[in-house]
């Protein structure tokens, strides 16, 4: 099937337009600051606000970031499918105003945190304490406890949620709406 020119210069210019505005719309939506492990991308959404400024006030702020808690860290590929599957779990809550109050991991979650904190304080846990390797699942079945049944402030403190915590100073991002922009919405 062979296209016309004008057919071809418009299929070229609605492609670029359909391609354009999904990127805008990524861009936007700062889709690229989740690439990283900056802290500060959690706050794009304002429900994590509370939690941003608990950690950001914690010991481990000084040595963990949010990515270090919460993905696994076994290899590249379950990492990245991990941060995939949950971020867009956490684009449907909010595309569908389903965020909790409260929000709570769940045991796929829960299991990865575990792993985390035990990888992290692995001398605490295998010399120290002799406390050894505790599954999370284990803890649900009565075979031991989780790390946080003692440790239940850390590292984000009792007052995780926005009634909890409604003067959270976080880094809000700037907009990424133009000011040209800004300044027509202001002339109507």
């Amino acid at each position: 099937m062979t296209f016309s020119k004008k057919q071809q210069i418009t299929i070229s210019v609605l492609g670029g337009i359909i391609v354009g505005g999904g990127l805008l719309f990524m861009y936007l939506l700062r889709a690229h600051t989740y690439l990283g492990d900056d802290p500060s991308a959690c706050v794009n959404c304002h429900i994590m606000s509370p939690y941003y400024a608990t950690w950001m006030h914690s010991s481990h702020a000084r040595n963990a970031t949010c990515n270090d808690c919460h993905v696994p860290h076994e290899n590249f590929v379950r990492k990245w499918t991990f941060k995939g599957l949950d971020g867009m779990k956490h684009v449907a809550a909010f595309l569908t105003f389903s965020e909790p109050q409260v929000i709570q991991a769940h045991p796929a979650s829960s299991q990865v945190i575990m792993n985390n904190c035990i990888r992290c304080h692995q001398q605490l846990n295998t010399e120290l304490v002799k406390t050894g390797r505790i599954d999370y699942m284990l803890t649900m079945v009565g075979k031991g406890k989780a790390c946080w049944d003692c440790h239940r402030d850390v590292p984000h403190g009792g007052h995780n949620s926005l009634s909890g915590t409604p003067h959270a100073i976080a880094p809000y991002p700037d907009s990424p709406v133009p000011e040209w922009l800004k300044s027509l919405k202001g002339e109507e």
